[in-house]
């Protein structure tokens, strides 16, 4: 495979829709049935061939992984479904919460009113 072969960059790709369902299915160890229930819940969307087959990224699976492992402990579709959003958006949050504080940091601290203020006050009418 060359660098110049448009495939190369979409097997690196966490997003793209490389997994058949049947494939999808064999890989987490469940049915299809799983796998269009979590679809009906809205924990993920996969997206469709041209012909109209549900195709998964690895994101997706992932994602699949998580509440598959979920019911497999006896938790009801629809709240392992819940659980995996709010655990997902929770991380999101996680990151950007790390973003900001690596950006505070980043930033030189502005002087206080105060400190401004006085400093500047003290040199008027000595001239």
């Amino acid at each position: 495979m060359t660098a110049d072969n448009p495939l190369s960059g979409r097997l690196d790709d966490d997003d793209y829709p490389a997994y058949s369902m049947g494939r999808a299915a064999e890989m987490l160890g469940t049915t299809p049935g799983f796998l269009r229930a979590i679809g009906e819940a809205r924990l993920i969307s996969p997206l469709r061939s041209e012909g109209g087959h549900r195709r998964y990224s690895r994101y997706q699976l992932r994602i699949a992984a998580r509440a598959r492992e979920l019911v497999d402990k006896g938790t009801p579709i629809e709240a392992a479904c819940r659980i995996v959003i709010l655990e997902d958006q929770l991380e999101e949050a996680r990151r950007i919460n790390a973003e900001y504080r690596r950006a505070a940091s980043d930033e030189p601290t502005p002087p206080s009113y105060s400190s401004a203020h006085s400093s500047s006050g003290s040199g008027r009418g000595s001239g």
